[in-house]
């Protein structure tokens, strides 16, 4: 359960410092915005070695269904724009790849 919250903390500081990148490049906001966005980007690199996982490799993979779910989260909270239901069964699918990846059983 542990790392399914550093997965979602990783993934809202994901997002937030790329969003500061988006806001600046595409927006036109200030270039002060970059500021938070590498903070969070950092924070983000930080959370991920946080996650119980021998191999680096296999917590990235896994994550990667976290920030796939928590992109669509930001588009509609954020962006207005309501995910279909093919993004929520991408969704589905991507975060049960994530917890075969996470939890299936190896030895030791």
């Amino acid at each position: 359960m542990r790392n399914w919250a550093v997965y979602g903390a990783a993934a809202a500081a994901e997002i937030g410092g790329c969003f500061a990148v988006w806001a600046v490049l595409r927006l036109g906001a200030s270039t002060w915005w970059l500021v938070p966005g590498a903070l969070l980007l950092a924070g983000f690199a930080w959370l991920l070695t946080l996650v119980d996982s021998a191999a680096a490799g296999r917590a990235f993979a896994a994550y990667g269904g976290v920030y796939i779910l928590a992109s669509l989260a930001w588009m509609w909270g954020m962006e207005g724009m309501r995910p279909d239901r093919w993004d929520a069964a991408g969704a589905v699918l991507c975060l049960a790849g994530a917890a075969v990846i996470l939890f299936a059983p190896r030895p030791a």
